[in-house]
């Protein structure tokens, strides 16, 4: 049996769950004949050690340089996101591919070294954007490259938090653009295989008055515009008090689809007679998106394995970052802001 060993660094809250993600698909590689291994480090060693027991994992004492010095395949990295440019020259050093959850850094001027530096060593490194993985989108988009939905002319994303993060994490969180909404500026470029090119920004404060304190909005709307022209909109709110909804409507001259409505979704009907969507909603973003989650590591594995194509590259993830960045501009100045995009190699 092949082994593939995966080395963790930072086993916060995204980094327990990628253990166990990690111990999850396992077995799917197992019966393929490949042994999936986790080792793992953190600066909290004691919480580390109890993680690694919970997974079956190794913990290994001493940060990345011990962690990639036993002779990992790859490198997961779940820490800051100030610690992200360093860690993945790390990975890229030793000549491994690296799994890097979302943004490459804390700004796009930050993040051009990082990924001319990739590109200079030939490094191999996947960004965390877990939506590209989920069911749903993964239909949508079917859908559209089949020409089901012929062309689009109207798109709305919308992410929805039942309740907010920490301000603590607000202030350094680069707003909620940056946040959570560069997930849907991803799935729309991803999903429509064209560029953003201009963003026009609203945002409000109605709750915690220490969001606005911090910088922050805790609901905002942008109104996007495609390089082809068609026209799209993305809203976010901290507080959701239905629960957590991320949903993507994809309307075309051929047909309608949209993304995350199901049994589930955190909305009722005010229509007589009807009962759906009945179910109970999701409170979390890890919870709505934890088989998209578990599939994301899977491709990891499988690019490791060299069995597949990079699907989310380090330029994708900037490329979102772009809009993102837009939009908080947009937001600040109160006017239409163009996005600056890179010529396609």
């Amino acid at each position: 049996m092949k082994t593939v060993t995966l080395g963790l660094v930072g086993v916060g809250r995204i980094g327990v769950m990628h253990a166990r993600n990690i111990a999850a698909i396992a077995p799917q590689f197992a019966g393929r004949g490949i042994a999936l291994e986790l080792r793992l480090t953190d600066v909290a060693e004691e919480h580390a050690r109890a993680v690694a027991a919970e997974v079956g994992a190794e913990f290994v004492p001493g940060g990345v340089e011990a962690l990639l010095g036993s002779g990992v395949d790859a490198l997961v990295i779940a820490t800051g996101t100030q610690t992200h440019p360093d860690l993945i020259r790390a990975g890229v050093d030793a000549g491994v591919p690296v799994f890097c959850e979302k943004p490459v850094a804390g700004s796009v001027a930050d993040s051009l070294p990082v990924l001319e530096y990739i590109a200079a060593q030939g490094g191999t490194v996947q960004i965390g954007h877990q939506r590209r993985f989920d069911a749903g989108y993964l239909e949508a988009k079917r859908r559209f490259d089949a020409g089901e939905i012929g062309w689009i002319h109207s798109l709305r994303a919308m992410t929805g938090d039942m309740f907010p993060p920490s301000v603590e994490f607000i202030a350094t969180s680069g707003g909620l653009f940056r946040d959570c909404s560069v997930h849907d500026f991803d799935i729309l470029r991803w999903l429509t295989g064209r560029e953003i090119v201009e963003v026009y920004a609203r945002g409000s404060n109605n709750g915690d008055p220490a969001i606005g304190e911090a910088g922050d909005v805790d609901t905002a709307l942008a109104v996007v515009t495609f390089d082809d022209g068609t026209v799209g909109t993305v809203s976010a709110t901290r507080y959701n008090g239905a629960g957590h909804d991320v949903r993507l409507e994809v309307q075309g001259s051929k047909s309608s689809v949209m993304v995350g409505l199901d049994d589930r979704t955190a909305l009722r009907s005010a229509e007589a007679g009807v009962a759906f969507p009945a179910g109970e909603t999701h409170k979390t973003f890890a919870e709505r998106f934890d088989a998209a989650y578990r599939a994301e590591l899977a491709a990891f594995v499988e690019l490791v394995l060299g069995e597949r194509e990079n699907p989310c590259t380090p330029e994708d993830a900037v490329a979102a970052s772009r809009v993102a960045d837009a939009a908080q501009e947009s937001l600040e100045a109160g006017a239409p802001v163009r996005v600056e995009v890179p010529a396609r190699a």
